[in-house]
């Protein structure tokens, strides 16, 4: 029991700090920084963590050519797009309504699991993604759930994140890990989209120098990256020690965190659509979770 309860506190404690990076990425953007910038320096971040991770455990950074394609993907549909997404989304819209969409990674997985023969079909959890659905359409329609009507369409690109990421998922099982760790297959996917984003950043003029003065937009950039990587390791151990099942709760309480930080930290303030949508995420999440015996 004294197991569990600290299980249910790691919980709460990844939520806390996964549900805060929304507001960091708001901070982030608030100067002007640009998406690309952004994303290529918390890659850089990443791998520099990741790194220090592997060489402690003495194995080795890089795999085989048979691995180049497990890193690709994972860097284009776990990072670079999503975090595209995330930033273009966060630059225009409340951080506590992208928390909120942010949610949707597991109502999106799900049906994504079901095309592709993963999981089976159910009334159950295609209600839950229903849900979901009906939550977007509360955030974006009604004309006064938004700060302006016209960022409707911002809820559209930021809604491409969680895709994104419940593909990632699919994605690692039908490819499967060929033999590598989570650390290891983060430092070769950080590599790849260090290798894709830093011409694009470049030539766009959208590279960040960190040698100016820093600020809060600067620090945010990096205590994104930092509590993001951190948070995640924390998961992996988790789903370890407790199951996946146990560990898929921790999307309540990122998505709870997300909103009350906003609203704590930046002084946000949400209308009852959003309010709606976010009650029908989280039952949406509820049904759509996969129980024990599958």
């Amino acid at each position: 029991m004294a197991r569990k309860r600290f299980y249910y506190l790691v919980l709460l404690a990844m939520g806390a700090s996964w549900g805060i990076t929304p507001v960091f990425m708001k901070i982030a953007v608030s100067t002007g920084y640009k998406p690309l910038g952004i994303i290529l320096w918390g890659l850089v971040i990443s791998v520099v963590l990741s790194g220090i991770s592997i060489r402690a455990r003495g194995k080795a950074l890089l795999g085989r050519r048979a691995h180049i394609p497990l890193y690709i993907g994972i860097s284009l549909i776990g990072a670079v797009l999503p975090n595209y997404a995330s930033y273009v989304g966060v630059s225009h819209l409340p951080a506590g309504v992208m928390a909120i969409i942010t949610a949707l990674v597991p109502i999106f997985a799900m049906p994504i699991a079901i095309f592709l023969g993963h999981e089976r079909p159910s009334a159950v959890r295609i209600a839950g993604a229903l849900c979901g659905l009906l939550a977007i359409v509360l955030i974006a329609a009604p004309a006064t759930s938004l700060p302006a009507p016209g960022l409707a369409v911002y809820v559209l690109i930021a809604m491409l994140a969680p895709l994104f990421y419940g593909g990632e998922g699919n994605f690692m099982l039908w490819y499967g890990a060929r033999g590598l760790d989570s650390m290891q297959i983060l430092f070769g996917a950080g590599l790849v989209g260090i290798l894709l984003v830093a011409p694009v950043t470049l030539a766009t003029g959208q590279f960040i120098n960190p040698l100016v003065p820093w600020g809060p937009a600067e620090w945010s950039i990096v205590a994104t990256a930092v509590v993001s990587w951190g948070t995640y390791a924390t998961y992996l151990w988790l789903v370890g020690q407790a199951g996946a099942v146990f560990a898929s709760q921790v999307a309540y309480t990122v998505t709870g965190f997300g909103v009350a930080w906003s609203m704590l930290l930046l002084g946000e303030r949400y209308t009852v659509w959003v309010w709606v949508a976010f009650v029908l995420i989280l039952i949406g999440i509820v049904l759509v979770q996969p129980r024990d015996s599958e």
